[in-house]
């Protein structure tokens, strides 16, 4: 693959190809009075670049596109992966959409940058990978279209993501502020179970969403996206989250929901946790309660201070109320199979954590669906005191003898 071309060169196309360019201008020509912005005209040459898999891109049944260099390419629908018979019969339309892509965001793919991640005009989250780092299959993508958020607790009730009594300990966990954790593998709908619950979220409170890219959708009135940027081809104008984070605590937020954890920042969250910006919400990759709660902690040690390791979890225990875990099953569906309390530490130092909600498995029936339900695990949540005296109680109607102290 050869070094970024400049936009001009990108739009034209390959060789003996009518290219995005002429199809703007052949537009023009056709009658249209106006001049197209650069976004209508990446649009239309992201589509014409991406022809061979226009098909997937608008079935709004398919949620992931991955195409694994010309020859092959997979979609999710439904939570399971299918071959698809769509193929790249030039390699070089693959490379020029790849290009393409590239100069939109001001990104450079080439021998000092084999991989980038950008957003399709429609909001689509998309990974670029190239040669030789892929060498094996040409140039790789993986889409994540974007889904407009329709989620709320209610609705995820009803697709068997959770029952509707840990729907209402959701909600209340929320209006109480307690900061929460939703934790899950790549694709177990963290996002989505982000968006419902923040649906909970009083709109009289103003929120501050930080993410590397934009996915979240809040409705409430009062909020502001903030959104990493990375730096140009000269190492300039780079945004993290981190710094992000310190613009977001002078914005007098009233919550704080960071779209996922990954680095560094996680120190910033748990210390925006311990100094007042209670009810936090925030996703992170990690398979069991216990799981997100070290990472975090790892995560914390990876920022550009010498934090010792037994502070950092000593902040995670203090600054961490809940942990919602996710699955995605073989069949696809995507269930919450775990919510759980984390209540500091043990003498040896050790987490306490504490399953409030149990995903039990009951197998599978003849289509082959998985079977379970979520059911309390025995513990009572500590903070039933809190229930009272905000005068919330009479908002539990499933959970009210969970919550009412013994």
């Amino acid at each position: 693959m050869t070094p970024l071309a400049t936009t001009s060169e990108s739009i034209a196309g390959p060789a003996g190809q009518k290219g995005a360019a002429a199809v703007v201008s052949s537009d023009r020509d056709a009658g249209s009075s106006l001049i197209p912005t650069p976004a209508e005209i990446y649009a239309r040459s992201i589509r014409f670049y991406l022809a061979p898999i226009l098909s997937l891109l608008d079935d709004p049944s398919v949620s992931e596109i991955l195409v694994n260099g010309p020859r092959q390419v997979y979609c999710e629908r439904a939570g399971r992966l299918e071959p698809t018979e769509c193929r790249f019969d030039d390699p070089a339309l693959l490379e020029a959409a790849a290009r393409n892509i590239g100069d939109f965001v001001g990104r450079t793919l080439d021998e000092g940058a084999h991989s980038m991640d950008a957003r399709l005009p429609d909001g689509s989250r998309v990974h670029v990978i190239i040669p030789p780092c892929s060498a094996k299959q040409g140039v790789c993508l993986s889409i994540r279209k974007f889904q407009k958020s329709s989620f709320d607790l209610v609705k995820l009730v009803a697709k068997g993501s959770l029952t509707e009594e840990a729907a209402e300990f959701l909600r209340i966990a929320v209006l109480l502020h307690r900061n929460t954790v939703i934790a899950g593998g790549t694709g177990t709908g963290k996002t989505s179970l982000l968006n419902a619950m923040s649906a909970a979220i009083p709109d009289r409170e103003r929120i501050v969403v930080i993410e590397d890219t934009s996915e979240l959708q809040l409705s409430q009135p009062h909020t502001v996206y903030l959104e990493a940027q990375p730096a140009d081809g000269r190492g300039r104008g780079g945004v993290s989250i981190r710094d992000l984070f310190v613009d977001s605590l002078r914005m007098r937020p009233d919550r704080v929901v960071v779209g996922e954890v990954r680095r560094g920042e996680a120190l910033d969250l748990i210390q925006s946790m311990l100094s007042g910006h209670a009810g936090s919400l925030s996703t992170v990759h990690a398979n069991t309660p216990l799981d997100a709660l070290i990472r975090l902690e790892t995560l914390s040690q990876m920022s550009d201070l010498a934090l010792p390791a037994h502070i950092a979890r000593m902040q995670v225990a203090a600054a961490i109320h809940l942990v919602v875990q996710l699955r995605r099953f073989p069949d696809g569906s995507r269930r919450v199979t775990s919510i759980a309390e984390s209540r500091g530490l043990a003498a040896d130092g050790r987490y306490v954590v504490e399953e409030l909600y149990r995903y039990f498995g009951e197998g599978r029936d003849a289509a082959g669906k998985y079977l379970g339900k979520l059911m309390r695990a025995g513990a009572k949540p500590s903070f039933s005191a809190e229930i009272k005296a905000m005068g919330l109680l009479g908002d539990c109607t499933l959970t009210r003898d969970l919550f009412e102290e013994s």
